[in-house]
């Protein structure tokens, strides 16, 4: 696991209107990867690495070039995701754990809430909307921006939201040394978008094992597409 790194307090990463959010802290961090990583590698050369630091996605390939090989992770989306079904929880008043919800893509501002697949006890979170006379629009604002600046909440009450990253760093940890084969949703290199993004995906002892795209709403699609080029931008690629 590599959490080295300037964190989003200090490096001025905590501005909720601010479009690059996490992605402020990229060249910064850039460097203190390209020192390590190789070193890494040479003291353990068929590890899992785990790129925690912020921001993930574009460090994992910047981890990538400096490792060599493709057993690099990304935290990426797991955590959003986590809180994207605690926040649908506690708006329809049930347990977490009856909440099926992922947020795919980029671990920053572009991030992809799958709300045409998500379900409480199978049933579509759309038409429970309807039937509490809700908006879609109004509870999609209201829990996309609780989940999207979580963090940045977080740290204005704590100066630090290492907690629910720890967590999902040692799950992470968990299912890559029990070979555990668990999916979750999680950065990885995808050849079709040319970048680290998640997907719900594989784990085990090899790290990402395989990778799926589920269905999507075209314009989830298009979100996903729009979110994989600006990681490409932030990383200098076309």
């Amino acid at each position: 696991m590599v959490t080295a790194g300037i964190n989003e307090k200090d490096g001025g990463a905590t501005a909720r209107s601010d479009p690059k959010g996490r992605l402020r802290l990229l060249e910064k961090n850039a460097e203190i990867y390209r020192d390590i990583v190789p070193k890494i590698v040479q003291a353990a050369p068929r590890a899992v690495i785990l790129v925690v630091t912020d921001p993930p996605d574009p460090l994992a390939d910047i981890a990538r070039t400096g490792a060599g090989h493709d057993r690099v992770l990304s935290t990426g989306t797991f955590l959003d995701s986590l809180r994207f079904r605690v926040h649908l929880a506690e708006h329809f008043d049930v347990d977490a754990n009856q909440v099926e919800a992922q947020v795919i893509g980029e671990h920053g501002t572009s991030q992809v809430f799958l709300w045409s697949a998500a379900r409480i006890a199978g049933v579509p979170v759309g038409k429970l909307v309807e039937e509490r006379g809700e908006t879609l629009d109004a509870v999609r604002k209201q829990v996309e921006d609780n989940v999207r600046y979580a963090n940045i909440t977080i740290i204005e009450g704590n100066d630090a939201s290492q907690f629910g990253i720890g967590i999902v760093s040692a799950r992470v940890a968990e299912m890559v040394l029990r070979d555990e084969r668990a999916v979750v949703p999680i950065g990885s290199y995808h050849p079709r978008f040319g970048v680290t993004l998640s997907l719900p995906s594989i784990v085990g002892r090899g790290g990402v094992i395989r990778s799926f795209e589920p269905e999507m709403s075209r314009e989830e699609a298009q979100a996903l597409m729009l979110g994989a080029a600006n990681l490409r931008k932030a990383e200098g690629r076309n």
